[in-house]
């Protein structure tokens, strides 16, 4: 028993040696390479607590190569790793997030050896590159800005229905019918919509794609990890941080991968972890956002005028 928790010990040693070397990009092959023999030798007959060390070390390697390497070599000795783990583990979390890490490899090494390919798919992503990230075009339109634009043209065709009367032409008629057929098609969508904004609730657009463009990258130092902590993390993908890794700063100053930073913000307008909020490119979002700051500073100056004049009384 003493020696097989003395084994186990010598090997999570040599996977933590390892995995600093992955941030060298001299030796990063050569110690994917070595964690690979090492886990062929000996996760099948490996305690819990070793295969989840090395489960953490090969999901370090995904994400230095997400984070930094573009290499053809690196990423498809990064692929027959995540291929030779994925069939070993048991649990279902860590089996779907290899296979993930298996599709997004293939899917880099495919656009390298396909560059017509490659350049229409980064056209849709947003790549690190001196420290800054991509503009990406605009992606498609949410669901909730979908619904909108339908009420607004459904509205705006029943009052040109309206004001023309007995005059309306075929073409009118025509686009009624076919904003309705829209309509009718998104009506498990829109009647929620509805309910919510009629409950004061809005469904927040994201963040504006021209803020996140300029959000500043930085590589964290040692001096950085130091006063961030040893045991600091990306909020988002749990991976625990490492000198060398690239990190995109939020205006609240809170940190994150980029490739995990920006589909969020795809998403939502904030901070995962404070909520601190980024502008939109949504203008009546940001109408809204206004009048309601008008409107609690208001509310704030009449709960102030109230407790002055209890004051007077007093």
């Amino acid at each position: 028993m003493g020696s097989s928790s003395c084994s186990d010990g010598s090997l999570k040693q040599q996977l933590e040696e390892l995995q600093k070397q992955l941030g060298k990009k001299q030796r990063f092959e050569e110690a994917v390479s070595s964690i690979n023999s090492l886990l062929k030798l000996h996760y099948p007959s490996a305690s819990p607590s070793l295969r989840k060390s090395f489960y953490s070390v090969v999901c370090r390697v995904a994400t230095i190569l997400k984070t930094r390497y573009t290499a053809p070599g690196f990423w498809l000795a990064g692929l027959r790793l995540f291929e030779l783990l994925e069939p070993l583990v048991s649990d279902p979390s860590e089996k779907s997030h290899l296979r993930n890490c298996i599709s997004q490899a293939k899917q880099h090494l495919n656009e390298i050896e396909n560059p017509v390919q490659s350049s229409e798919s980064s056209a849709n992503r947003g790549y690190l590159f001196e420290g800054h990230l991509t503009v990406d075009p605009e992606p498609p339109q949410p669901q909730w800005l979908v619904q909108s634009n339908l009420m607004n043209a459904f509205a705006s065709a029943a009052a040109a229905e309206s004001s023309q009367g007995s005059a309306t032409n075929v073409n009118t008629v025509e686009n009624a019918a076919n904003v309705l057929e829209q309509l009718i098609d998104h009506l498990d969508s829109v009647i929620p919509e509805i309910l919510e904004n009629e409950g004061g609730v809005r469904r927040v657009p994201p963040a504006s794609k021209e803020v996140v463009a300029e959000l500043p990258v930085i590589t964290l130092t040692g001096e950085i990890l130091a006063k961030l902590g040893s045991d600091s993390e990306c909020a988002i993908c749990k991976e625990n941080l490492l000198v060398g890794d690239n990190m995109q700063e939020l205006p609240c100053k809170h940190t994150f991968h980029p490739p995990c930073l920006k589909p969020w913000l795809d998403e939502h307008n904030s901070c995962p972890i404070c909520r601190y909020e980024l502008q939109t490119d949504d203008h009546d979002y940001e109408s809204w956002k206004e009048r309601e700051k008008e409107a609690e500073e208001e509310r704030k100056g009449a709960a102030n005028a109230v407790r002055g004049g209890e004051y007077m009384y007093v």
